[in-house]
This record gives C-alpha cells, structure tokens and sequence, in this order.
C-alpha cells in the first residue's frame, strides 16, 4: 500500500479536531484535518493518508457517503466517528467500507489504541506482502471463488469483490477452512490476534456483508451458510 505517514482526521467540530489533534501529536503521530466533506473525500483520494478518522456529520457531503466514494481508490484503514450511537450506524459504516467505528463522545485513549490496533493489522498486512509468501500460502481456490493474498484480491466466478481489508480476512479465513464450521467465538479471537477491535456483532455484519457482496441469498445462503448455535461454515459445492 502506498501510503503517507499522515493521519487525516476529518470532523467539523473545531473544538474536538484540536483537542483529538494535539493529543495524538503528543503521541506520536502527523495529524492533517479537514472539516468539509467534498473536501474530504478530494484529499483522501490526492493525499493519500496513512488512516483516516471520518466523523459521519460533515457538510457538504456524510461521512458514508465520503467513506463510500473512496473505498474503491484508497485501501487504508478508516475508522468512523458518529454522536447517533445507533446501531443502525454501526451497520451502514461497515456496509460502505469502513474498517471500525467509535461512538461520541470520544475518549483520547480509546481513540489512540484504535488507532493504533488498525495500523498495526494494516502493516501486518504489508509485511506479510513483501515476505511473498509460497503459492499455495497466498492463493485460495474453492468453487468458484479466488483469493489472492499476495495482491489482496478476490473473484467470484470471474467476477471482481470489492472487499475492505476486515472482509478480505474474514473471507480468507472460511475459505482457508472451507467445508470445517467455525465458531464465531474463534473468529473473534483471530480478528483480536491480528489487531482488530472484534465482537460476535461484528462479524455477523462482515458476514451479511460478505453475501451481499457475493451474491448470496442472506434467507436461504449457499455460499456462507449460518449452522445455528455453532457458527459459519464457506460451503465446497
């Protein structure tokens, strides 16, 4: 991934942006911020920032419009910020691509360790790119669907999946077990040793994200199929 050592954090609220800012200065980290959304989604596509923090309220353009826009041109971590607490938020931050989500108001420290648990998978990744792993470590093939895990990418019948880098993983996973039921209790603790923030809430919104995605009928699946009280198994036929 070619990325700037910058974080972009994008909020309106001047107050927080300065506040959020000069703490994670004192952490370490160059802090770029941007309050308009049309600005936003510009510069994150230009600059290309290390990790975004994309607040959901901006004008001009939302932050899931914002994060919808650019996940097709920019594979960095973003993490989305909202006052709602919905969970009808936590989903639709998710379903436009983005890698995790904090609710107002913020505490500095949660935010940090967020930060930084995104950046660490992130590297994780790129080490595990340019260590080039053998064929068969870095290439999934089961019914149809192709994992590259050497370019990150994925087909499904010849047809591109546009994943975000939790997605891609999660997919890489079934598929890497295909056939085997996996708990969603483990996947859980594999998302946590790798850097994320995980729940069992949160992988069943990657998994209805990954059959959307794929096609696959969320009432009667048949790719990703749900084995009640055990968890999810990627079919083999």
């Amino acid at each position: 991934m070619d990325l700037n050592e910058f974080i972009l954090l994008v909020d309106d609220d001047q107050e927080l942006t300065e506040l959020l800012s000069d703490f994670l200065t004192k952490n370490g980290f160059e802090v770029r911020t941007e309050s308009n959304g049309l600005n936003a989604a510009r510069r994150i596509i230009e600059e290309r920032p290390r990790l975004v923090v994309l607040d959901v309220m901006l004008p001009d353009m939302d932050g899931l419009s914002i994060c919808r826009k650019v996940r097709s041109q920019y594979a960095g971590p973003i993490l989305m910020l909202t006052g709602l607490g919905d969970d009808i938020d936590e989903v639709a931050g998710l379903e436009t691509g983005a890698d995790d989500y904090i609710a107002k108001p913020v505490r500095s420290r949660v935010l940090l360790a967020r930060i930084r648990s995104l950046l660490r998978r992130s590297e994780l990744q790129d080490t595990q790119l340019q260590e080039a792993p053998a064929a068969s470590e870095s290439r999934l093939v089961v019914n149809g669907l192709i994992l590259d895990k050497l370019e990150r990418t994925a087909t499904l019948h010849g047809s591109n999946l546009e994943l975000t880098l939790a997605e891609f993983e999660l997919l890489w996973l079934l598929t890497r077990h295909a056939g085997r039921i996996l708990d969603r209790d483990a996947i859980c603790d594999h998302f946590k040793e790798i850097g994320y923030d995980s729940t069992p809430r949160t992988i069943d919104l990657r998994v209805s994200h990954l059959r959307r995605k794929m096609g696959d009928d969320p009432r009667e699946p048949a790719l990703i199929k749900t084995m009640r009280g055990q968890g999810y198994v990627l079919t083999l036929n």
